[in-house]
């Protein structure tokens, strides 16, 4: 339990920086110099579920990358419509992909995947490194 504690923790962290960033990249597509990033609070216990990821990285363990992450990338796609429906039917939902052409119910952006695939592998990584050292 403390492990999974712990792997929630620290994938609810990376989860929110990694957002930060890309939001930040983006604001730099639309040239606003400053480079804000941001998340909301609702972010990190969804980010923290790629916890639930590590059952899931031991079978696929012996893949190709590119099919790991694409199995993680389909996870990560479940687990954002679930919360997402949940959160917009409180109308707080954090992110609106309406404008998106590629959106599913404007929760989930399929032109996402390559972000999604690369958030799963560091979502592996961080699970094996904290399983390779033994925290419990």
């Amino acid at each position: 339990m403390k492990k999974l504690i712990h792997n929630f923790i620290h994938c609810g962290i990376l989860g929110w920086c990694l957002e930060i960033t890309f939001t930040a990249l983006s604001s730099f597509r639309r040239r606003e110099f400053k480079l804000t990033g941001n998340t909301s609070i609702w972010m990190f216990p969804i980010y923290g579920m790629a916890s639930f990821l590590a059952p899931v990285c031991k079978i696929v363990k012996k893949q190709h990358f590119l099919i790991r992450g694409f199995v993680y990338a389909l996870l990560i796609f479940v687990g954002e419509f679930i919360t997402g429906s949940l959160l917009m039917r409180k109308e707080i939902c954090p992110w609106d992909y309406c404008r998106s052409k590629w959106n599913i119910n404007k929760i989930v952006r399929l032109d996402y995947l390559p972000c999604w695939i690369f958030a799963g592998l560091l979502f592996e990584r961080l699970i094996k490194e904290s399983d390779e050292s033994g925290d419990s």
